[in-house]
C-alpha cells in the first residue's frame, strides 16, 4: 500500500509552484541574476533588524496578542494616515504570519466550501490556490491585453458573477502584469460588489510602487465605512522583509473576533520580537521605502527599454508593481523558455504558465534590484532574444 492515496484530495490537489520549479532548477548557479521571485536584492535594513534583535534579547519570546501587539497596530494607523490619508483605528488592523496568511485567513473568513471567488488573471498563483485549499472555486476573469498594456473588461467581470459567487479578489497594482486600477475602475468594481452583495478582498501590497507619482489608487479612496472590503498586505516588498513572514489585514472591526479566532487556530500570533521590528519599519522606514521605489523605477526603465528595443518583445512599462510581464516573439512554451533562458543567459525569469489564464505565453521579470545588475540582465536577454 502506498502512502499518497491516504492523503486528502484537497492536499493532493495543491499545485506545485511553477515559479519555484524554475528556481529549484537553477538556484545557486555562478553568475545567476535572479529576476524570478518577487523580492528585491537588499537584506532587511539594520535599524529594523536591530529593533527585533533587541526585543529578542530582552526576552520578548512569550505568547502575545493574537491581533498583534498594540504598538504595531498603532503604528499601522500612523502609516495609513501618512500614505493613504485615511484615519483608521487600531481595531481595523490584524497582524498575520505573512501576506500569504492574510490572504488565506481573509478567504476563510468570508467564504464557505462550494462558494466561488472571482479573480483577475494573469495572477500570482497563490490567490487561486488559497481559495481551492479552502474549498472555494476560483473563477478567472482575464485582463485584456492590447498593444502591450493590460485593461479590465468590466462587462466580462460582471458576467463571471454567478449565484455561488461570494467574493471578488482584486490585486492592484497587479502581480504579474503591473495593471493598476484607476479610481473609476475601483468605483465600478465596488458598484458590482454592492449590487450583488459580495465581499472584496483587496490586495494592495504594491500600492506604493506606482510610477505615475504618489501611490496607486486604493479602495480606501472610494469606499464607504459599511462596504464589505478586507485589505491584505505585507512587510515583504516595501521594507525588504520577505523572509520575516509578517503581514496584516485591514478589516471592519465588527469581524475582529472572527479574525482573531482564525489567527489563534493557525499560528497563535506572530512572534513579539518580530513585531517590534515591524513597528520600527513603519515609523522609521519611509526613506528606505522611497529609495526602494526610486530604484525600482530606474530599473524598470532600463529593463523595459532594452526589451522593447529588440522589436521582438511585446510589453510596455508597467504602471505599478515591480514586474514586467513580457511576451517574446516565437515563444509558445514559457516554461521551456524559462529553462532555456536560465541555461543560456544565467537570467532567472518566472514562466507565465504559473500565472493562470492569459499568462502562458508570457514571462515575468522582477526589477526591484540594483540598476547595474538589471542592466546586465537586460543585455543578456537582448542577446538571447535577437539570437533566436
Amino acid at each position: 500500500m502506498t502512502i499518497m492515496p491516504t492523503l486528502s484530495p484537497r492536499a493532493l490537489s495543491a499545485p506545485e509552484s511553477g515559479i519555484v520549479e524554475v528556481v529549484n532548477y537553477a538556484r545557486g548557479r555562478d553568475g545567476l541574476i535572479p529576476l524570478w521571485v518577487g523580492e528585491g536584492d537588499l537584506s532587511t535594513p539594520t535599524f529594523i533588524s536591530e529593533a527585533a534583535s533587541e526585543a529578542l534579547l530582552a526576552g520578548e519570546t512569550f505568547y502575545t496578542w493574537q491581533r498583534g501587539i498594540p504598538p504595531l497596530r498603532e503604528a499601522l494607523t500612523r502609516y495609513y494616515q501618512r500614505r493613504f490619508q485615511k484615519d483608521l483605528s487600531p481595531e481595523h488592523f490584524y497582524v498575520t504570519g505573512s501576506g500569504m496568511q492574510a490572504i488565506k485567513l481573509s478567504i476563510e473568513a468570508i467564504t464557505s466550501p462550494g462558494d466561488e471567488m472571482v479573480l483577475l488573471t494573469p495572477a500570482w498563483p497563490n490567490f487561486a490556490a488559497a481559495a481551492e485549499l479552502s474549498g472555494v472555486k476560483p473563477v478567472s476573469v482575464q485582463l485584456r491585453f492590447e498593444n502591450g498594456t493590460w485593461q479590465l473588461d468590466h462587462e466580462r467581470l460582471e458576467a463571471a458573477i454567478g449565484p455561488k459567487t461570494k467574493a471578488l479578489f482584486i490585486n492592484t497594482p497587479s502581480n504579474p502584469t503591473g495593471w493598476t486600477a484607476s479610481h473609476d475602475d475601483l468605483r465600478a468594481i465596488l458598484a458590482l460588489a454592492r449590487k450583488h452583495g459580495l465581499w472584496i478582498v483587496a490586495d494592495e501590497i504594491y500600492a506604493l510602487y506606482h510610477y505615475a507619482g504618489d501611490r496607486a489608487p486604493s479602495f480606501l479612496d472610494v469606499m464607504d465605512d459599511d462596504d464589505r472590503i478586507i485589505f491584505v498586505n505585507s512587510f515583504s516588498k516595501n521594507w525588504s522583509m520577505t523572509g520575516w513572514r509578517v503581514g496584516w489585514i485591514v478589516a471592519p472591526p465588527a469581524i475582529g473576533q472572527v479574525l482573531e479566532n482564525l489567527v489563534q487556530y493557525a499560528t497563535s500570533g506572530v512572534a513579539q520580537f518580530m513585531q517590534r521590528g515591524a513597528v520600527v519599519a513603519l515609523d522609521e522606514g519611509d526613506a528606505f521605502v522611497d529609495a526602494n521605489i526610486a530604484k525600482a523605477a530606474q530599473s524598470r526603465n532600463l529593463l523595459c527599454d532594452a526589451l522593447i528595443a529588440t522589436n521582438r518583445v511585446e510589453t510596455l512599462k508597467p504602471d505599478g508593481a515591480i514586474y514586467t510581464f513580457l511576451k517574446i516573439d516565437g515563444v509558445t512554451d514559457s516554461r521551456a523558455a524559462a529553462i532555456d533562458i536560465v541555461d543560456k543567459t544565467g537570467v532567472g525569469l518566472a514562466p507565465g504558465t504559473a500565472f493562470g489564464d492569459g499568462g502562458s505565453l508570457f514571462m515575468r521579470a522582477c526589477f526591484l534590484r540594483d540598476p547595474a545588475q538589471v542592466a546586465e540582465a537586460a543585455t543578456r536577454l537582448q542577446n538571447y532574444i535577437l539570437g533566436r
